[in-house]
């Protein structure tokens, strides 16, 4: 759609790139072209904006083989207009000067005519072709035909219409055909797989059944192993018993031997103990009897010495008791009686013994 603003009673109209432009004016052309930009008056221009570009047209229709059965034709026609004058004078590709809209329908006029003709095209294909080879080589066939129709279409030259390419996307039979077309296929498909189960099973049992062989083998060969091992075994102990009671002779040997030779170092060692031990009791017998020889006679020269000296202290202290006088003696007496009595505190003289002290202290006797 061509851009139209209005500016003072004048309009500027700017095209597309893929937008062919013309212009008229008084039955007189003025502008021709794709992607022009020009100012005109409305009341007296006459505009057609016709497409240039490639255009897809998607068509679906049925059509009916030869064996009766309806089938569905999906296709697309991609076409293009290859002489814009002659499409305008033949459609009306007329805009509004006002808008830029077409006044008309044009591109629908032609979507029409292609779906027509393609759609002849195909069913006088499919009309004369069964349904199985329809659903096999019959998209080739009907894209075929339909382009060489297309092409052979005296209209679309007369139109100014160029068709570029025909492409058939599916032909499908109505859901309960194709179910049922479907179903010995699948049929066939799901023997196949449970061929394809049987057979991975058998060979799953025969790969099991050649493990369990592999294993019983393997289980043979080891308890064969195994006594061989044991047999082995007992002969090492054997052997090995053997030479520990050979080791054990010798070393008991050995050992006789050893304590043979310490019983006799032994003895040998008690007997010198035993002299030594001898000698050294009669030296110290011999010592100990000298000794108490000479301490019985130190003992008893001491205790003469000790006698006579106590014999002279007792001479001497009877000499000296012998010379002093009475009173002397009585003090001494008196002293030594002091020395051994006991501490006293306090004494308590009472009246009597008072009395009989005065009594004596008047009589001059002793108190």
């Amino acid at each position: 759609m061509a851009d139209i603003t209005r500016r003072l009673g004048w309009r500027h109209l700017r095209g597309a790139p893929t937008a062919h432009i013309r212009h008229h004016r008084g039955g007189k052309l003025l502008h021709d072209g794709p992607g022009l930009s020009f100012w005109f008056r409305a009341l007296t221009a006459a505009l057609s904006e016709v497409p240039v570009d490639d255009r897809e047209l998607a068509m679906t229709f049925h059509a009916r083989t030869s064996d009766f059965q309806d089938v569905a034709v999906q296709a697309t026609v991609t076409y293009r207009i290859s002489d814009p004058a002659l499409a305008a004078a033949r459609l009306d590709f007329s805009v509004d000067p006002d808008t830029g809209v077409w006044r008309g329908t044009p591109l629908e006029q032609l979507g029409t005519l292609l779906t027509e003709t393609a759609q002849q095209h195909a069913l006088d294909v499919l009309a004369r072709t069964s349904l199985s080879s329809a659903l096999v080589d019959g998209v080739t066939a009907v894209r075929e035909r339909v382009a060489a129709g297309l092409t052979a279409e005296p209209r679309l030259p007369a139109t100014g219409v160029e068709v570029v390419a025909v492409r058939v996307v599916a032909l499908r039979p109505e859901p309960e055909v194709e179910r049922a077309l479907r179903t010995p296929a699948r049929e066939q498909i799901q023997q196949e797989a449970d061929r394809a189960t049987y057979e991975r099973r058998a060979v799953a049992v025969e790969r099991e059944r050649a493990i369990a062989e592999n294993e019983l083998a393997s289980q043979i060969e080891l308890a064969r192993r195994e006594e061989q091992l044991v047999e082995q075994r007992g002969t090492n102990a054997r052997r090995e018993a053997e030479e520990h009671a050979a080791a054990d002779s010798v070393r008991a040997q050995a050992e006789a031997a050893r304590t043979v030779k310490l019983a006799e170092a032994e003895a040998e060692r008690s007997v010198r103990l035993a002299d030594a031990e001898a000698r050294r009791t009669e030296r110290l017998a011999e010592a100990e009897a000298v000794r108490s020889l000479r301490l019985a006679r130190a003992e008893a020269e001491g205790a003469r010495e000790v006698g006579e000296s106590r014999a002279q202290a007792q001479a001497a202290w009877l000499r000296v008791h012998g010379e002093v006088d009475l009173a002397t003696l009585h003090a001494l007496t008196g002293t030594r009686l002091a020395e051994n009595l006991p501490n006293i505190d306090s004494v308590t003289i009472t009246p009597d013994v008072l009395t009989g002290l005065l009594a004596r202290l008047a009589h001059g006797g002793p108190v």
